[in-house]
């Protein structure tokens, strides 16, 4: 009786092991978020000039310690800066650079640019996805009068594409992050 159950359960289970199909299409695999730590903006003033850093970095996540947010001096007055984002997983060793990841899925991710109505500035998009809509983590910053006030950098994943800006973009925010800044 023994042997006769135990063969039951045998045959039970190559039936089921079996009657998988190699037809059926593999799962789609998971493109889990992103972590990003550090998020990065250095801006070259184009003829020369003091090149500006504008940094967040926030090492424990959602962690109790705020990030913190730097930027390395102040904007010329009438400048146009060459603006480059660098992004980074510092979580692991040696750091992940999440910029090439987000370059190598240009169609789904987009920078937006929020200059405070304060600041006498400009943003314009440098780089694009491969279906000629704005990527960011290249743009051009123009500086008109002194002033000061904030810029804000957004990522979104998932973005609708073309869009008019932030407000209609929709997908998911991967970094958000606002800095002050003075144009003298």
């Amino acid at each position: 009786m023994k042997t006769l159950k135990s063969c039951i359960l045998f045959s039970f289970g190559m039936l089921t092991f079996t009657s998988c199909s190699d037809d059926e299409p593999a799962p789609e695999p998971i493109n889990e978020e992103e972590i990003i730590t550090t998020f990065t903006a250095t801006l070259v003033p184009q003829g020369g000039g003091t090149t500006i850093t504008l940094q967040s970095r926030d090492l424990d996540g959602d962690g109790p310690n705020p990030p913190e947010v730097t930027v390395s001096g102040d904007l010329q007055e009438n400048a146009i800066y060459n603006g480059t984002i660098v992004l980074l997983n510092e979580t692991e060793t040696p750091a992940e650079d999440i910029t090439a990841e987000v370059e190598e899925e240009d169609e789904e991710h987009q920078f937006f640019y929020t200059v405070g109505s304060s600041l006498n500035a400009n943003v314009e998009y440098a780089n694009f996805d491969g279906n000629g809509n704005p990527l960011g983590t290249a743009f051009t910053l123009t500086t008109t009068t002194a002033s000061s006030g904030t810029l804000a950098f957004t990522l979104r994943h998932e973005p609708l594409k073309p869009n008019s800006g932030l407000a209609d973009a929709g997908g998911e925010t991967d970094l958000a992050v606002t800095f002050s800044v003075t144009i003298q």
